[in-house]
């Protein structure tokens, strides 16, 4: 059996902010995103907050109109936030609403469709792994998902994935976690924890959905999907923590599934941090779970990472194996097809700002498979590794 984790970074629409090359020029307009929505969110609206909801309203280039911004627009559906009012050549911003009660509406990111050759090299990447079970980071929506699997995949060549599912998560912006398996592994039960909290709120930025998949032997996996909290914007210390509370939870679950008499189990995914950050330390230092790097079967290339050029501190994609998955491991590597540039030849410049990264493993119950792999805007066909 063959497993992968790809993050495909959307398949067919991505929030601007989120897909120029330049990180530092839309990190801005995100960062401005969840603050507003946060005091959008609140109960009463103080004058300070009102001040501020001005602030980021401008920020975001709705000062003048609803969508007036690169990044984001203003929705209002029922009742109004704001008015505008010209003085002058300029636009005064007026708060009208008292809070969460007195309109229904949000700020949302601007999307723009993710450029067409992009899409057919992620399914290259998806054709030339071909895993019978498949996690994805950054999906769409489970429609998407299934389209992009029968017409895409066939498109090239490759062949569809019958099983598709994808339960939406707590990110707004599009990119939530999912699986797809061939016709002989099933998806037979699925579990969400979209709504896990804690004394802080909800633990997961999209979700960590249990996956339960049957093999030609009528043997079970169960298969927990992540993309942790990331560094991209925000306070550093806050993701910290906020990554640190999804790993405890994550390493609770596995526990928990061991308790029931669980021994097959996989946790997967992007999880935004290297392997001795101390935020992952309660998943990676306080479980049983194996790395699939760390197998004498995996075949390494001298580089760690799955990120950029490759170092140990860009390793932040990871198979984590429960030991009896582990014993059975006949083979991995990581899959670098389609990346350019950098010191060593190893990293995506700007013609290739999209990185997927794809973990892939090997077993006699399943396989595993780490890796870098990119998805060229230019239109540009992937390199050899």
């Amino acid at each position: 059996m063959r497993i992968a984790s790809f993050n495909v970074e959307n398949l067919f629409e991505r929030a601007k902010a989120l897909a120029e090359q330049d990180w530092d020029k839309g990190k801005p307009a995100l960062e401005a995103y969840a603050q507003i929505n946060t005091l959008l969110n609140k109960d009463v609206y103080t004058a300070d907050d009102k001040k501020e909801i001005r602030k980021l309203l401008r920020a975001l280039g709705l000062g003048k109109k609803d969508d007036g911004g690169t990044y984001a627009q203003l929705r209002q559906n029922r009742g109004r936030l704001l008015v505008r009012k010209k003085v002058g050549k300029g636009t005064r911003i007026e708060i009208v609403a008292n809070g969460r009660a007195s309109w229904i509406g949000w700020v949302e990111l601007k999307t723009e469709p993710v450029n067409r050759r992009a899409t057919q090299h992620t399914a290259m990447v998806m054709r030339d792994i071909g895993a019978d079970v498949l996690a994805v980071v950054e999906a769409d929506n489970r429609i998407s998902l299934n389209k992009f699997s029968s017409i895409l995949l066939a498109a090239i060549e490759g062949v569809p994935y019958p099983h598709v599912m994808l339960i939406d998560g707590n990110d707004d912006r599009g990119i939530d976690v999912g699986l797809l398996t061939k016709a002989k592994y099933p998806i037979v039960r699925i579990r969400s924890h979209v709504d896990d909290i804690d004394k802080d709120g909800p633990i997961f930025s999209r979700d960590c959905p249990e996956y339960t998949v049957t093999t030609p032997t009528d043997e079970h996996v169960i298969l927990l999907v992540n993309h942790l909290k990331s560094k991209g914007h925000g306070s550093q210390k806050d993701n910290n923590a906020k990554r640190e509370r999804q790993a405890k939870r994550v390493a609770k679950i596995y526990r928990s599934l061991v308790k029931q008499g669980e021994e097959n189990i996989v946790v997967l995914g992007d999880f935004n941090d290297h392997p001795n950050s101390a935020p992952l330390a309660p998943l990676l230092n306080n479980t049983n779970l194996r790395d699939i790097t760390e197998h004498p079967n995996f075949t390494g290339d001298k580089r760690p990472g799955t990120f950029q050029n490759g170092t140990a501190t860009q390793k932040i994609d990871y198979i984590l194996l429960s030991p009896a998955l582990f014993a059975k491991v006949k083979g991995g590597a990581i899959f670098r097809m389609g990346v350019w540039g950098g010191k060593n030849g190893t990293a995506c410049t700007k013609m290739c700002p999209k990185c997927a990264r794809s973990f892939y493993e090997q077993t006699t119950l399943k396989s595993g498979f780490a890796g870098t792999s990119c998805k060229p805007s230019d239109g540009l066909e992937p390199s050899t590794p």
